[in-house]
């Protein structure tokens, strides 16, 4: 596993548990926003950090009855060649277990749920489908993104989905389209985007400050009549 960082301690990544974070360095996507560039681009001037398996093992090993469990996140961990080894061991453990996904891999969490893997996923979701590449950074697989929404719709496990919303790349009406893609849900989440001083792409500031922020709570009242659970982040 490649990993380029460590969270000792979280009580928001993993709802309802303390937990530690661990990051997964690598992407299959290149969301112009995001504010890891560290973790998707690992030769971006930022830099990173970075933490062994066994160092993170130690780390756990230290923490048992302490923590309830370890939040995989990224970059995107289901491009890891060992990501299901790697959480049979924190399993093993016997701490629970949350993978974050863009879900470009529904082969990945297929497998992760028949083989009792993890125990809450939440998958990013980009924008409507019409203008998923263009948030993405890439030309996106969209059969394998629905695909592994249909996955996690129908697995037993607790899930959310989540979209991060960035002024002038969603509008409001693009979430009438996700909510009847997404429909039946058990949870979606509206995350308002910062920029926090990292993002992959520094010339869209430029474009971001000219467009009005979406009104999530407008969109919140909206959508939640498609979803179990709707929360602004």
């Amino acid at each position: 596993m490649k990993l380029g960082g460590l969270q000792k301690l979280t009580l928001i990544d993993y709802p309802g548990k303390i937990a530690a974070t661990v990051f997964t360095v690598g992407c299959s996507f290149r969301c112009p926003f995001c504010h890891n560039p560290e973790l998707v681009l690992p030769d971006w001037s930022g830099g990173t950090g970075s933490v062994s398996e066994k160092e993170f093992f130690d780390f756990l090993k230290s923490r048992k009855n302490k923590l309830e469990g370890v939040c995989i996140t990224g970059g995107e961990p289901t491009i890891q060649k060992n990501l299901l080894e790697f959480m049979g061991k924190i399993k093993e453990l016997n701490f629970a277990v949350k993978l974050d996904s863009n879900g470009t891999r529904p082969d990945v969490l297929r497998e992760a749920f028949e083989k009792k893997l993890v125990d809450f996923v939440s998958m990013d979701i980009k924008n409507a489908p019409e203008k998923y590449s263009q948030t993405a950074g890439v030309e996106a697989d969209l059969e394998r993104i629905k695909l592994s929404v249909k996955l996690i719709q129908n697995s037993r496990i607790n899930y959310e989905f989540r979209t991060t919303v960035v002024p002038g790349f969603h509008e409001e009406n693009d979430f009438d389209k996700i909510a009847q893609w997404l429909k039946g849900s058990k949870k979606y989440a509206l995350q308002k985007f910062r920029d926090e001083g990292k993002l992959l792409d520094g010339s869209i500031r430029k474009d971001i400050d000219k467009h009005q922020e979406v009104d999530l709570e407008k969109v919140k009242k909206k959508v939640e009549k498609y979803f179990g659970e709707v929360e602004v982040r």
